[in-house]
């Protein structure tokens, strides 16, 4: 006569193998915890070039963050931050149309964001400043047109 098996060793075995899952996906939530603190502190270092007028090493290290999290925090910090690098006074490559993208692309792909009130401000002073820069040339090619 043979002896009754007991369950314990599938058990055993469920317990293993939730186990090896657990580990994994612990593994993989520890190295996005780690991408997105070495983000902060990469846009933390930003600021620091920032302020020392290195705005080609600013733009640069935002689209770092921005390449490695392109659809969560810190991401749309470094658009943001993109988007103001580009209208910045000081900055001898300004790009109004790019700044514009930046935070039109904020608004589209971080609607929850804390920082997409700022940027639908932007959006609108630049649609403004756009506008007159159009408005300008009209009347500039107005002027040439009645000179003539």
């Amino acid at each position: 006569m043979g002896r009754k098996r007991s369950r314990a060793w599938k058990y055993f075995y469920l317990c293993i193998a939730g186990f090896i899952i657990f580990s994994l996906l612990g593994c993989a939530t520890m190295h996005e915890f780690k991408v997105k603190k070495d983000s902060q502190e990469k846009i933390q270092r930003a600021g620091e070039l920032l302020g020392q007028g290195d705005y080609d090493g600013y733009l640069n290290i935002n689209e770092e963050v921005l390449a490695l999290l392109p659809d969560r925090p810190p991401g749309d910090e470094a658009l943001f931050n993109i988007g103001l690098i580009y209208i910045h006074n000081d900055n001898p490559k300004k790009n109004y149309k790019k700044s514009l993208q930046m935070f039109k692309r904020l608004v589209h792909d971080f609607p929850q964001s804390n920082l997409v009130e700022e940027a639908r401000i932007w959006i609108g002073l630049l649609e403004v400043i756009e506008k007159s820069k159009q408005a300008d040339i009209e009347i500039e090619e107005k002027k040439k047109e009645l000179t003539q």
